[in-house]
């Protein structure tokens, strides 16, 4: 009887202990996929991108995706965040939202803590699917679509204002010279087409007559209806050649760009062509020496041997400046739920003289300001 009550009791001990390594077991595999499901290791914060490094969309994506790594790199030469450096991997969608959805799946497998600076408003709405009902985070689009800043996207979380905010400047713009009377030109790829959208629904509700919208080749229709202004909704090298027709043709109204023009990249396009055309930018001005944002980038870009920065650059680098900022405001044991909370409240931030704040809004900036390109090919607030 003994022996089999202590064999029992043994039995029983040992199924006691079993069941603690299998808890232990357990929970050890639960914390291990957690940490990798966040993106998290001791010494590294990993961020998924997908972005337009080649095809036509490049022109503006890849100088905001160089922005972002070079603000990452200076982040990560100083000791990171928290002794955690951050990691960016970057996937090339060609500016095609069914690669966007294929690479962000791929990133998901990976596992990374966040989604960061992704090019393009249809590509943002695209894998929207696979962020609205999780705690992962886009921060810092490239993308101007105003219904990305909605409710229907909960976990994107944007630097710079929608198109909207673009075209009510322009159109305030407008009115003080007396030019109620618009045509639009406009490129095909979905960015610009998203913009387009944007700008009809925004100028027309403010009481502007559009007497047109046109692909970019529409010139001649422009004049044919003596349109008073032109805004013109493309990137920089095709605006370009619409700004040279229109004023080969004889057409002296006011032409207007939107942010997706370049500034900068459209002035080096046109030269003295371009005097007089207006364009939207919702950064600092990419070469304004004052700001020590600017001056900054400039010498990290020249040290990376990455060429003139520009726009594009610049708003890549305050993303990246931005995200950091809440991510050190996070802790130094961070999480995805801590991220939001840090980006929920952060009050008014200032980066080298550009300001944000997410408190109570996923946008950071509200800044929308004009250019003015002139009779020399340069770029003046």
């Amino acid at each position: 009887m003994s022996v089999i009550k202590n064999g029992g009791q043994v039995l029983k001990a040992l199924a006691r202990v079993s069941m603690v390594t299998a808890l232990l077991a357990a929970m050890a595999a639960m914390a291990t996929g957690a940490s990798a499901q966040d993106g998290l290791s001791k010494t590294t914060v990993t961020l998924g991108q997908s972005v337009a490094m080649t095809g036509p969309a490049a022109v503006l994506a890849l100088p905001f995706a160089q922005g972002a790594r070079l603000y990452f790199e200076r982040v990560n030469a100083a000791g990171g965040i928290h002794g955690r450096e951050i990691e960016l991997i970057t996937a090339d969608d060609a500016g095609n939202p069914e690669t966007t959805l294929a690479n962000t799946k791929k990133l998901l497998d990976q596992r990374v803590f966040s989604l960061f600076g992704y090019y393009g408003s249809p590509q943002v709405t695209a894998v929207n699917s696979l962020l609205k009902d999780s705690d992962l985070l886009l921060f810092g689009p490239m993308a101007g679509a105003d219904e990305l800043r909605g409710s229907l996207y909960p976990n994107v979380y944007s630097v710079r204002p929608g198109y909207s905010e673009e075209a009510i400047v322009i159109t305030r713009h407008a009115e003080t010279l007396g030019m109620r009377k618009l045509a639009i030109l406009h490129a095909r790829d979905p960015e610009s087409l998203a913009a387009l959208d944007s700008a009809e629904r925004t100028m027309t509700g403010m009481g502007a007559n559009l007497l047109l919208k046109a692909p970019l080749e529409g010139t001649d229709k422009v004049l044919a209806v003596k349109a008073e202004s032109v805004l013109l909704i493309s990137a920089p090298k095709g605006a370009a050649i619409a700004i040279r027709d229109l004023r080969s043709k004889g057409y002296k109204g006011p032409i207007y760009g939107f942010s997706n023009t370049g500034e900068s990249l459209l002035a080096d396009q046109l030269g003295a062509a371009g005097s007089g055309v207006v364009v939207v930018r919702v950064t600092p001005k990419s070469d304004n020496a004052k700001s020590s944002l600017v001056r900054e980038l400039q010498a990290e870009a020249a040290a990376a041997k990455l060429g003139k920065s520009n726009v594009y650059m610049l708003e890549g680098y305050i993303a990246a400046w931005a995200y950091t900022e809440a991510l050190r405001k996070a802790g130094k044991e961070p999480t995805r739920v801590k991220l939001r909370k840090a980006l929920d409240t952060m009050q008014e931030m200032d980066l080298g003289g550009f300001r944000i704040h997410f408190d109570g809004d996923r946008v950071g900036s509200k800044l929308v300001e004009l250019s003015l390109i002139d009779s020399q090919g340069r770029v003046r607030e």
